[in-house]
């Protein structure tokens, strides 16, 4: 499951890039998209994840200078046109709104168990008390980040820039916002893009790298067989990433697929819970997913729409219960299904 997870996230991140690229250029996103997998499958083979904590270190300081860069240009250049602060229906309640308390929890809190990049620095952290220090520091630059960037969106959509013809996707506003800035923000911004997403993508790439060769042989493969498995893994995520539809949808499948395994797991951290074995952990992840195929039978009435929901075909931002229901039925037919099974086994003993 981590490995799926980390694959989905370098599929995003290329389509990200190759999105915010074409958003902020106009031009075709292939090549920089082709350029940092290059980069980063050299320097990874041959650095491995020592080289991520150098990275890292980049890639705070081209956030914390995005932002910067973002808030002061945004604030000189941006026009709001009042009218279509009311028409938008943005700050009035909403269906959405509402299911989202629930959803983004769930789905965040999750995925973040299959994110091999989190627990290598957790275990690299000195101490305990380093690690509370790390997480809380964080914890608050990332939600400012978060408030900052997510209030992009209404100013796109109210300054006019958003949705755009042709319509952009909504999850790169805050690019096509900076796109309509002068020239020179353009080109500073467009080259910390590049930075951070290729910090962020060598971390992805080494982890994927660093789990399958422990979890899948138990580290006895050779050096050279480790970096030639950097440079195998690129092909497939490039392949997949040119054909993704929507970088929100493939962090979706991710969050769902963790949905559904994530309970039966923390069950077996539970001391009191020795006897809680890996049968449960599958069975209760199958069977996750299989509610959700199931209640997407009931609620479209047609087993194909109950498949399609699955993969989130229609994204967060339908006007019904769809998401909502996934995210409720994977983790309930998780514990559920999970429960059954060692139920049966002990009733078998």
């Amino acid at each position: 499951m981590t490995l799926i997870t980390l694959f989905l996230y370098m599929v995003a991140e290329l389509s990200a890039l190759q999105q915010i690229v074409t958003a902020l250029t106009g031009l075709d996103g292939l090549p920089a998209v082709i350029v940092e997998c290059a980069v980063t499958t050299i320097y990874t083979s041959l650095g491995g994840f020592k080289v991520s904590f150098v990275t890292d270190n980049i890639q705070g300081v081209m956030v914390l200078g995005l932002i910067i860069i973002g808030v002061i240009t945004v604030g000189v250049e941006t026009h709001i046109d009042r009218s279509l602060i009311d028409s938008s229906g943005y700050l009035e309640s909403s269906l959405l709104g509402w299911q989202l308390i629930y959803i983004l929890p769930v789905a965040i809190l999750t995925n973040d168990f299959f994110i091999s990049g989190f627990w290598l620095r957790t275990f690299a952290s000195r101490t305990d008390r380093d690690l509370r220090i790390g997480t809380t520091i964080a914890t608050v630059v990332v939600t400012i980040i978060l408030t900052l960037v997510g209030c992009t969106g209404l100013l796109a959509a109210w300054s006019g820039v958003w949705p755009g013809d042709p319509p952009q996707e909504g999850s790169i506003a805050f690019f096509t916002l900076l796109a309509t800035l002068p020239a020179w923000v353009v080109g500073i911004v467009l080259v910390m893009v590049v930075a951070l997403s290729t910090a962020a993508f060598d971390s992805f790439q080494s982890a994927m790298v660093s789990t399958g060769s422990n979890d899948l042989f138990r580290n006895a493969l050779p050096l050279w067989c480790i970096r030639a498995a950097v440079v195998a893994a690129i092909v497939p995520v490039v392949v997949v990433a040119l054909r993704s539809p929507s970088v929100l949808q493939v962090y979706l499948i991710s969050d769902l697929v963790s949905a559904s395994l994530v309970p039966v797991l923390v069950v077996g951290l539970c001391d009191a819970c020795w006897w809680w074995s890996g049968a449960e952990v599958v069975v209760g992840g199958l069977g996750g997913i299989f509610t959700v195929f199931l209640f997407g039978t009931v609620y479209y009435c047609n087993a194909r729409d109950g498949g399609r929901l699955i993969l989130l075909e229609n994204g967060l931002y339908g006007d019904d219960w769809s998401a909502f229901g996934a995210f409720v039925a994977a983790p309930v037919g998780d514990a559920v299904c999970g429960a059954g099974s060692a139920g049966v086994e002990e009733g078998g003993e």
